[in-house]
This record gives structure tokens, sequence and C-alpha cells, in this order.
């Protein structure tokens, strides 16, 4: 990383459970490279749950924005944009609890910033340069949500069934679905509508370009 490197634009893509959000921001981390772009996902910064017994962390409303921690989010993008490298946490599911750990996030010119309520919070929706919403019907974002949740977290079906009734839907139509107002571009079917996935390549492009030009011209 080259001296005076810090982020030059912030890109926020929200987006109910399961709609491609994370599909989406890894092909544009691999159209771009990952040498220009950095990631800080949204659900990384969960508040840590672990002084609670087992039974009660899984009663928390996870889906709720009071259940992350926003302002450390918010505190990471400015010192990126400041040129300096963050730690951000790493959360595990499996116990609802952040882990020991962190993960070194150097500044890059692109900050993809991904998570369900990125575009929810004002004064984090403040921060981000372009807005995207992915949007995806109900009916798919629920079996992808099954999936993911059975072979990567340790839940079982009937699990996410419960926690989708009780959370995961109210917390979507009060907070997630009327967010998408905010979006500059909303893209249906996330990583899957590749003309949107290039419309969103070139525009990234074209600020590296600008942000590497201006950078010459100060040389």
């Amino acid at each position: 990383m080259h001296e005076g490197m810090r982020t030059r634009f912030v890109i926020g893509i929200a987006g109910g459970s399961g709609s491609g959000k994370t599909t989406l921001a890894r092909l544009i981390m691999e159209r771009i490279g990952p040498e220009s772009i950095a990631f800080l996902p949204h659900d990384a910064y969960y508040r840590d749950f672990s002084h609670l017994p087992p039974e009660e962390r899984l009663q928390v409303n996870y889906d709720h924005p009071n259940t992350l921690e926003t302002e450390l989010l918010i505190e990471h993008i400015r010192a990126l944009q400041a040129g300096k490298a963050v730690d951000r946490p790493l959360y595990d599911f499996t116990t609802h609890a952040r882990r020991p750990e962190t993960v070194r996030v150097e500044p890059r010119p692109i900050l993809l910033v991904e998570g369900i309520l990125v575009l929810a919070e004002p004064a984090l929706r403040r921060l981000f340069d372009l807005k995207l919403y992915v949007d995806t019907d109900p009916d798919i974002r629920f079996i992808r949500r099954l999936q993911r949740d059975v072979r990567e977290r340790g839940r079982t079906p009937e699990m996410v069934i419960e926690q989708y009734m009780r959370t995961v839907r109210p917390m979507h139509l009060e907070f997630v679905e009327p967010s998408k107002r905010y979006a500059d571009l909303i893209v249906p079917e996330g990583g899957l509508n590749t003309v949107a996935l290039e419309v969103i390549v070139a525009r990234i492009r074209d600020r590296i370009a600008a942000a590497r030009a201006e950078d010459a011209t100060r040389a």
C-alpha cells in the first residue's frame, strides 16, 4: 500500500436477508481487484452477547438495529477515509458472541459496506457515496437463508423458521424494506443481474481512475 492511500469512495449495499448482497459484493471485488477494495460487513459488528446464558442469546432480536454496534462501524469507515487501518470484529454466529481475534482492514480507494440495515441508519447512510439496494422476492430470500443457516450456522430448519417468523420478517417490514427509498440504484436479484453489475463496476472504475489522476497531479 503506497503512502497516502485512503478510502475515496464508499458504497453501501443493503437488502433483505438472503437477497444476494454478499454475492454482489464478492463479484464487485472480483471484477475490481482486492488491491482497490476494502470490505466491511455490518453483521461483523453485532454486539457481544457472551454475557447472556445460551438460551437467552437465542431470544435476542438480531434483526433490530440496536443489536449492531453501528457506531464502531462508522468510526472504522471514517478511519479508512483518513488513511488509517482498522481491526474489525469477528462474530461467531453459532454462539452469538464476538471472537477474541479481529481482522485487519487496510484503507483502499473503494470501500464496500454490506448489511441488511446499512441504509436504515441515517448516520451511516450519510457516509455512502453510492447506495445500493438488492431487491429479491421473499420466497427466494427465505430459501437461501434456510440453506445458509442450516449449512453454516448450526441451526435446524425449525429454528430458522421460528426466527424468521418471530424477528426476521417483522424487522424486514419495519426497517429493511422502507430503507429501499434511500437507494441510488435498486438491483433486482443482486449478483445475478449482470447488467446492473456492469454499470456498478464501470462507475467504480471511473472513481478509481479519477483518484489516480488526482494523486498524479499531487506527485
